[in-house]
């Protein structure tokens, strides 16, 4: 299926997840929040354009999210939603991550996914989606996607119920700041060098 009819899916499912999508953020007093240098706006304020690149596109080499969050789209501050679209070339992750602020809605468009996420209890919840399924990941728990398929690309889209729903990468917020080596080794029962491997290989690329 070319990208521009998968564009389609997504046009077609995105105000559906929209309003699935639970509220998370503060109600307003107001009909829509203006930034603080805005007195007057029209309906270029409450439009987005960001998504016009995924039109006619090849699929990426890595793995690629593009958002439509309070940082990219200011019209968002008070509607608890936003938006993503999410691009996996054939055998890419989706790293074990959270989203502190909100659940996520995903809609499969094209493709297959493997996907879960893990409780408070530590349980384990997994899927296989195929196009046109939507999986709920609950606010805050750890998940991951997985695109097995090492030939075909998949593509899907995400609500969030909040306008800066957060991301918090596992990986990247243990192994690519600060916190001590020694923290980590006794964390995971292993030994420096481990830790320190796993750190070499997160580091930004020059």
């Amino acid at each position: 299926m070319a990208y521009s009819r998968k564009l389609f899916f997504l046009a077609v499912a995105s105000l559906a997840i929209v309003q699935m999508a639970m509220s998370g953020d503060p109600d307003i007093l107001t009909d829509f929040v203006l930034p603080t240098n805005l007195t007057n706006v029209d309906g270029n304020f409450f439009t987005f354009t960001g998504m016009r690149v995924l039109i006619g596109i090849p699929p990426p080499s890595t793995f690629k999210v593009l958002k439509a969050s309070l940082a990219e789209f200011p019209a968002l501050n008070g509607q608890s939603v936003s938006y993503a679209v999410l691009l996996y070339p054939a055998g890419s992750v989706n790293p074990v991550h959270t989203h502190p602020r909100s659940a996520e809605l995903l809609f499969l468009a094209e493709g297959a996914l493997e996907v879960g996420f893990v409780d408070t209890t530590n349980k384990l919840f997994t899927q296989t989606l195929q196009a046109g399924d939507l999986f709920v990941f609950p606010k805050g728990l750890v998940h991951f996607q997985y695109n097995a398929d090492a030939k075909v690309p998949a593509l899907a889209i995400s609500a969030f119920g909040s306008a800066n729903a957060g991301t918090v990468s596992l990986p990247n917020t243990l192994f690519n700041t600060s916190i001590d080596d020694n923290v980590l080794a006794l964390s995971f029962k292993t030994d420096l060098a481990t830790i320190q491997k796993l750190k070499a290989g997160l580091a930004p690329k020059n």
